[in-house]
């Protein structure tokens, strides 16, 4: 059921556009997946998704697992059903969380046992765990448990970490080929290695010899810089295996999603995108703009006349504005509409002109006129 073909490449940049073959359809790359963190997208409803031309969305297993519990979800009979969403779905495997939001009690080479950061219950993650929960929610892709170290991290941090995430993608691949069904759910390994270059060589070797279908980038996005991001993916890029989809986790800012898109990368999701539709800073051609700002008040323009997006198809930036100082839901719901679709069409955009052989133009012209300010 799983089959990833490259169809086109640029010679002058990275670029690759492939076809990913799942049960629930084929997914087109580059693509850009929005995250749908607890069996939802904030302020979408899967029919908009649709509208504009979401292939996958992600869920967490973590978050799920928390609630609504994995008895309800099995009753369900995945999380497709659960949420009526009838195209692939990606499953994180909870391992970020750890890092991220849960209060960490313990971590050894065995498990992780932290705190719920809903109501304290102590929980213990592993593993066989998150392959079980993941087998539960039935993902077209399912994710090794890792470990994300933070940055900065030295070097020993991050070689613990590496080794931990090497370790738990063997028990993950061995539990998933065991008890999974793989002809209905494919398993991505991740490689780790912070920005230590060595590191990152040693995590390709190891997790690339298990064979997985697919592999994604951890531990980028978490507080370096753009240009440190950029020689990671740059060093990846020659070391990959070429045959399989590579996914860069939590990366959703525009220009590193057309430089990702530029070296060799395949997907990408991020939270970004409805973050800020909620606070009002939107995804334009020329930049960001923040539309509570007065200087729109009395501006009847679109957001973005480059937008092919229903808020800019129908509303003034004048109109939106009104929204959000009146508290008015539909503000947000508009705002993370646009930043989606923005987001997705720079994905689709890339992919034709890496077919056309244009590429190179495309992303130059797209960093000339998005205006990067230095915020991520």
């Amino acid at each position: 059921m799983f089959e990833f073909k490259i169809t086109a490449q640029d010679h002058l940049t990275g670029a690759r556009a492939g076809e990913l073959y799942t049960p629930h359809g084929i997914i087109y790359t580059p693509v850009f997946m929005p995250v749908g963190t607890l069996a939802t997208v904030k302020a979408m409803s899967p029919r908009e998704l649709d509208e504009i031309n979401s292939q996958i969305i992600l869920g967490n297993t973590y978050h799920l697992f928390l609630r609504p519990g994995e008895d309800v979800i099995n009753e369900a009979g995945g999380i497709h059903k659960f949420m009526s969403w009838n195209k692939p779905v990606l499953t994180d495997s909870g391992g970020f969380q750890v890092f991220s939001l849960a209060k960490l009690l313990k971590i050894t080479d065995e498990n992780v046992i932290c705190r719920s950061h809903i109501d304290g219950a102590e929980l213990v993650m592993s593993p066989e765990w998150s392959m079980k929960m993941q087998g539960v929610l039935k993902s077209d892709i399912a994710m090794a448990f890792d470990q994300c170290c933070e940055f900065p991290a030295t070097h020993e941090k991050a070689e613990e970490a590496l080794k931990r995430t090497t370790l738990w993608a063997r028990r993950s691949l061995d539990f998933f080929n065991d008890n999974n069904n793989s002809d209905e759910q494919a398993l991505f390994g991740i490689i780790q290695g912070s920005i230590y270059e060595d590191l990152r060589k040693r995590s390709v070797e190891e997790i690339t010899a298990m064979n997985f279908k697919g592999y994604g980038i951890g531990g980028l996005s978490v507080g370096e810089s753009h240009e440190a991001m950029y020689k990671i993916l740059d060093l990846l890029n020659n070391l990959m295996t070429r045959d399989k989809p590579r996914y860069l986790m939590g990366v959703g800012y525009p220009l590193n999603l057309i430089e990702g898109i530029a070296r060799g990368v395949d997907m990408f999701d991020c939270v970004l995108p409805t973050r800020n539709g909620r606070t009002g800073t939107l995804f334009t051609s020329t930049g960001r703009i923040n539309i509570k700002s007065k200087i729109y008040e009395h501006d009847f323009s679109c957001i973005d006349p480059e937008c092919d997006c229903y808020l800019c198809k129908n509303f003034t930036r004048a109109y939106l504005r009104h929204l959000y100082h009146c508290g008015e839901i539909l503000a947000a719901r508009l705002c993370s509409w646009h930043n989606l679709r923005f987001n997705i069409k720079i994905a689709e955009e890339a992919r034709k002109n890496i077919i056309a052989g244009t590429f190179k133009n495309y992303l130059e012209d797209f960093k000339n006129k998005f205006h990067d300010h230095g915020q991520n």
